[in-house]
This record gives structure tokens, sequence and C-alpha cells, in this order.
């Protein structure tokens, strides 16, 4: 099971009205560089090559619902699949981040806690319910 950890920026971002998660694109792509607590845009932390069946950006998140709940807001996602055409990786983390702010704001990670590469024909899911109760 991954390890998902929030970027400090996240935070301060949320509180100055950076993101509106219930409609902003969230997305979330691939990287075998150790993503740092101090990150604050996608660009801080390169990611893996684009190709067989790796869309460079990575992949979007659907939000299906957001709510607030006397002061607990929830943003429920679905989880996202990539299927390689050829191998893709390796890869250790998931970054996800805001598509629609300037500069691709980062939101959270997870560290899966070894490489992950994939071979022709394997699926990696990325499972978002850490993102979900983190949110």
């Amino acid at each position: 099971m991954a390890v998902g950890n929030k970027f400090n920026q996240f935070i301060a971002d949320v509180y100055n009205g950076v993101h509106n998660l219930s409609s902003d694109t969230i997305k979330a792509y691939l990287t075998n560089v150790a993503p740092i607590a101090t990150n604050s845009v996608k660009a801080d932390i390169a990611e893996i090559a684009a190709g067989n069946g790796y869309t460079a950006g990575g992949v979007t998140i659907a939000v299906t619902s957001s709510t607030q709940t006397a002061g607990t807001y929830s943003l429920v996602t679905g989880d996202a699949t990539i299927t390689a055409t050829g191998a893709i990786g390796p890869f250790r983390y998931v970054v996800f981040y805001n598509g629609t702010t300037v500069n691709n704001r980062v939101i959270q990670w997870y560290d899966y806690g070894s490489a992950v590469t994939m071979a022709s024909g394997d699926t990696f899911t990325i499972d978002t319910t850490t993102l979900r109760s983190a949110t």
C-alpha cells in the first residue's frame, strides 16, 4: 500500500484560495525522483519519460463529489489506471497536482516503497483512497 504525503505549500494554497478542488482538474504523474514536502509546483519534480501507454502529464483523476459536513471537507475521487503497451518506468512515486492552477501546484504524493517497472500488458492502478482521506 502506498503511503500518502502532503506538500506543505498545498495547505497554504488551500487557505489562499488557489484551489477549487471540486471543479479543478486533478492529475497524477509518475516519477522516480523523491518528492520533498517543500516542493510547490509540478516542475520541481521530474516526471518519467512518456511512451508505451504513459502520457506526459500523467492521468486525470475524476472528482465524483465534494462535501463539507461540520467543518470536514471530503473530496471523493475515482481511481486511475495506466496500461503499459511496452516498458514503463522505473518509478516509485505518484505525484498529484492541480492541472488548472498556474504552474501546476502540487497537492500530495504517494511513496510505493520501492521502484516499479511495468512490462507490456501490465496495469497500474492509482488507488486514490489516501487522497480522499487526506484532503
